[in-house]
């Protein structure tokens, strides 16, 4: 009878699927009670951990679920990861977890997925103090959901680690969660059709940075405080649009020979220098963007070349447009708040094209010495004469449709958000 038992157990198992078996089983806090509950636990299994502290350091090498309650810490021995995945479809949730080790060659995190980590779910945890928040190294079609991120500050900026670092992950999505500290709030390298929305980043080096990612997505993400917002290097087919950059040091997006990639809906707000920098960026589409009191809108260079930029409205900056060059680049229906300009027929669209530059804006860029001369009328005098005859001018940017207002501003909730702090 007992072998028959057996038998029955065994093809009831094969029939019915891995979640009809599983158990909801509570574990109690302890230094060595994770470790022994995923050792005794059967796939598909929950652990539940009641409020308390765990011993990190664990090994994840079957599908489990990790559910914590209000208050329920996992703490590593400031060695290796906190907790690794090991296992396809694994659930972490609910947990804060500290305590990683310090080896960046390693890439010691608070979770690291393994490429055998196929479809994991990280959300809702608290992650403190660890050198890296999140790894995923090769797990395809993870998700890392509404977990807030604060990492190290006990070392400079560029030896610490990323908030979430992605390698070689593709589908992997990034959604909702807040990263504070440490280096890059995203890293990603080596990926591809990836997701990467409605996530807040502050007091970072760049907030999202990208390094060979094709076809790939980051959207609705708000950038406060950072050296740099969004930075598209290497990469082509990005979609990057409906992002908010608030008050980031060097630039607020990047574009570092990213290709054929839509810009699309981004404000960009009080950067100290550059709303946005292009260098041999190529065949991109630039559309309703705002640029607003940046040292710079826009500086392009590095032949940079067949980009579409319209429907953007460059605010207040100082200079709304960088550009070296002899080539004319035609850009089409851009707002310019320093276009004073008539609209007779009364379309919307200003009655004369718009040049940014003139030709001493090129001198004083390759010859800086020469803002000695500013004031001086001979300098008053070719601006004059640019102006009234405006076939002088060099070759470089010109809208030739330049609108008579800004146009609407993309929605963003999170936009007010983030100017309140």
């Amino acid at each position: 009878m007992k072998r028959m038992a057996l038998t029955f157990a065994s093809v009831l198992s094969l029939v019915l699927p891995v979640s009809a078996l599983a158990a909801d089983i509570p574990v109690a806090p302890g230094q060595g009670s994770l470790a022994g509950a995923i050792r005794t636990a059967d796939a598909g299994d929950r652990l539940i951990l009641q409020a308390g502290t765990y011993g990190g350091g664990v090994t994840l090498g079957k599908t489990l679920s990790i559910i914590g309650q209000n208050g329920s810490e996992v703490i590593g021995p400031d060695a290796g990861s906190v907790i690794t995945v090991d296992a396809p479809d694994v659930t972490i949730a609910g947990l804060t977890i500290r305590g990683s080790g310090s080896d960046h060659q390693n890439i010691d995190s608070g979770v690291q997925l393994t490429k055998k980590a196929k479809g994991a779910q990280i959300t809702n945890n608290r992650f403190e103090g660890n050198l890296y928040g999140v790894d995923v190294h090769g797990a395809k079609n993870a998700l890392v959901e509404n977990n807030t991120i604060i990492g190290r500050r006990d070392r400079l900026m560029n030896r610490r680690g990323n908030g979430i670092y992605i390698w070689n992950a593709p589908g992997t999505k990034v959604v909702g969660n807040s990263v504070r500290y440490g280096r890059d709030g995203i890293f990603v390298n080596s990926s591809r059709k990836n997701v990467f929305s409605d996530n807040r980043f502050e007091d970072l080096r760049f907030a999202v940075h990208y390094m060979y990612a094709d076809n790939t997505e980051v959207s609705g993400n708000i950038s406060i405080g950072n050296h740099l917002g969004f930075a598209i290097m290497f990469s082509t087919r990005v979609k990057v649009i409906g992002n908010t950059s608030i008050r980031d040091r060097d630039h607020g997006i990047m574009l570092n020979y990213a290709n054929s990639s839509v810009i699309k809906d981004n404000i960009v707000r009080e950067g100290g220098e550059k709303c946005l920098f292009m260098y041999n960026a190529n065949k991109n589409k630039l559309l309703n963007n705002t640029f607003e009191k940046c040292q710079i809108g826009i500086h392009f260079t590095a032949g940079s070349d067949r980009n579409t930029i319209a429907g953007n409205a460059f605010v207040g900056s100082k200079t709304q447009v960088k550009y070296v060059g002899t080539k004319d680049h035609v850009w089409t229906g851009n707002y310019w708040s320093d276009h004073s300009a008539y609209d007779v027929n009364g379309d919307g669209i200003a009655d004369q094209a718009f040049r940014p530059n003139d030709a001493m804006d090129h001198i004083l860029w390759t010859q800086p010495s020469a803002k000695l001369l500013l004031g001086s009328p001979a300098i008053q005098l070719i601006r004059w004469a640019q102006k009234e005859f405006p076939a002088l001018l060099p070759g470089g940017v010109v809208d030739d449709a330049p609108l008579m207002n800004p146009p609407p501003q993309p929605a963003a909730p999170l936009v007010q958000q983030a100017s309140l702090r």
